[in-house]
């Protein structure tokens, strides 16, 4: 089955009879959630239509359609954005490469005081500052085919150990993976670090098969720092305009805080460090 089909089928499931209205009397359910016949009904769609929909055999559909499904599976708006992407036809991209930090970039990564990462469309780290060295560990010590934030969260004990509540961070990872591979349909390189993430970590494998979809936007995450203790933090996401696959990624706490004061020193012991980025010796490795 389809991707499309394998999120409408997860999400059909978990929606009750009950929920939508709908008894929940009458012949026994083979499985858990709303018949397929019944997400048509509430679509005000035909049930072969929908049927085919979720069997990939429609090459495309409205916008009334898709948000008639998205009413009737009770879909958040990222969930609804997903199931446009899906459905919507792009073409494959054929490019597998990182795109290159700018300078001006670069420089401003430089500037800046706080903890800031530069990440490409699978959450491969293309740059980081002193103060992103100091918090997390310097990533140039890790790979370039291994330095996506993702795949550490689960695989790098240093990293992984960071999250006092890894769970919740390490499931939100999952989800806004997934929206990635919708927004980059066919990327190789994205395939094989789902495919080796989903063979060496369990709980990878769980949440990947739940369907879950979440954009990258910020929140705060609470970590326990080897050298100054625990620190909580807002982190949040920048678009970066003149690069729309890159992203800039900032590290932050309340003024005044003890955390904002623990973040200072554990940034001032850093202050000297360079930029790094990925360099020619770098991707041979």
């Amino acid at each position: 089955m389809s991707e499309l089909g394998e999120f409408l089928k997860a999400k059909r499931a978990a929606v009750s009879p009950e929920e939508v209205g709908l008894p929940a009397v009458g012949n026994p359910r083979r499985v858990p959630g709303l018949r397929r016949e019944e997400v048509a009904m509430l679509a005000a769609v035909s049930v072969d239509h929908y049927t085919r929909l979720e069997q990939g055999r429609v090459s495309a559909a409205s916008e009334n359609l898709l948000a008639g499904i998205a009413r009737a599976l009770r879909l958040t708006q990222e969930e609804h954005e997903y199931l446009r992407m899906l459905v919507q036809v792009r073409p494959r991209s054929g490019r597998t490469e990182e795109p290159e930090v700018g300078a001006p970039l670069r420089d401003l990564l430089a500037a800046l005081t706080a903890p800031a990462l530069v990440l490409g469309p699978r959450t491969d780290i293309l740059a980081w500052n002193a103060g992103a060295a100091a918090l997390f560990l310097d990533f140039a010590e890790i790979p370039v085919a291994q330095r996506a934030l993702v795949r550490m969260v689960f695989l790098e004990p240093r990293i992984r150990g960071l999250f006092a509540h890894w769970d919740q961070v390490a499931a939100e990872a999952v989800d806004r993976l997934r929206m990635a591979a919708a927004r980059t349909p066919g990327d190789p390189r994205l395939a094989q670090l789902v495919g080796e993430l989903s063979v060496q970590d369990k709980d990878f494998r769980r949440w990947w098969a739940g369907h879950g979809v979440r954009t990258l936007a910020g929140g705060r995450k609470l970590l326990r720092h080897p050298v100054v203790g625990d620190l909580e933090l807002d982190w949040q996401v920048l678009q970066v305009l003149t690069a729309e696959d890159q992203t800039l990624v900032t590290y932050t706490a309340p003024e005044g805080s003890p955390s904002h004061e623990a973040l200072r020193i554990l940034c001032s012991w850093q202050a000297d460090a360079p930029v790094r980025r990925p360099s020619a010796i770098d991707l041979d490795r």
